[in-house]
């Protein structure tokens, strides 16, 4: 596979922000650092700000620097969609060839660990999107989508499902059962409040935290699905599909930002200030100087 690394001077898209209160940086444009993939998804950042991001159909996981360079990290890998640092600079990975969970140890360079395979002797339906609160616990979605690289038969849990494993567990419960099928999701930097898209029904929600890892006080946040989600440090909430749509913490919306791809999959903030959006796109990767900045794990 060909990989191209742009031109920030010639991939710029649209009319740079002015907009003082938008999250864009003042004359920031939309800006492709790199293509060549085939789908990309599941961006994360690390602390010191390098990002990591898969190219599910390849079966690689790279990494954007923070001078620049772009790294492939590891292949096989699972096949793997969403991704998310621990506090302790581990990478988790929902590994959606076998529809497990997965750990990886970068520091160490060690094979990744599957931390999560079967539930109650069934399958997973594949692992999408993860996210780690402050104390470890790890809220991932199990939707069902067949993949032609897939050598398994249908759908073997009862719901597609939302479920949490707390640290150190290998046992993950179920905590929302209700979806049509459930795909993005994102917490709060005090781990208070989690949101989640109901992929299938086009709708997100947000839900309290309880200490023993189960949700209440749902509410409808936006009648908007998504497949990837981030916070920033202003409580906006970003979320993907066609481009990216920028809510406040009202449910309001207050930016767009259209991306040149057929579907923007994921986003995370990056860099040594978190003040750069990373999109993973479709081919590529994009990126987008920005006012605000991004919170959460690690």
């Amino acid at each position: 596979m060909k990989l191209l690394l742009l031109s920030l001077a010639l991939c710029a898209w649209g009319a740079p922000s002015t907009h003082a209160d938008g999250i864009s940086a003042p004359g920031a444009r939309l800006q492709r650092v790199a293509d060549g993939f085939t789908f990309t998804e599941g961006p994360a950042c690390d602390a010191e700000g390098n990002v990591f991001f898969t190219d599910q159909p390849n079966d690689r996981i790279w990494r954007w620097s923070v001078d620049g360079k772009l790294t492939k990290v590891l292949e096989p890998a699972g096949r793997s969609n969403g991704l998310c640092f621990d506090a302790e600079g581990k990478l988790w990975a929902c590994a959606d060839a076998r529809n497990e969970l997965w750990c990886i140890d970068l520091e160490h360079s060690e094979a990744p660990q599957v931390k999560v395979g079967k539930v109650n002797g069934k399958l997973l339906n594949g692992p999408n999107d993860l996210w780690i609160r402050p104390d470890g616990g790890i809220y991932f979605s199990d939707p069902f989508y067949q993949r032609d690289y897939w050598k398994r038969g249908p759908q073997e849990q009862p719901t597609m499902a939302v479920f949490f494993l707390p640290r150190g567990g290998d046992t993950p419960t179920p905590v929302i059962t209700d979806f049509v099928k459930p795909n993005g999701l994102v917490g709060t930097p005090d781990g208070t409040t989690l949101y989640v898209s109901d992929f299938g029904g086009e709708k997100t929600y947000r839900y309290r935290i309880e200490s023993d890892g189960s949700l209440s006080d749902k509410q409808l946040f936006c009648s908007l699905g998504s497949d990837g989600m981030t916070l920033d440090d202003e409580g906006n909430v970003y979320l993907t599909g066609h481009g990216v749509t920028v809510f406040n913490p009202a449910g309001q919306q207050i930016e767009h930002i259209d991306v040149p791809e057929d579907w923007t999959g994921n986003i995370c903030f990056g860099g040594a200030e978190r003040q750069t959006l990373f999109i993973t796109a479709s081919k590529g990767l994009y990126t987008l100087a920005t006012r605000t900045r991004g919170v959460g794990s690690p």
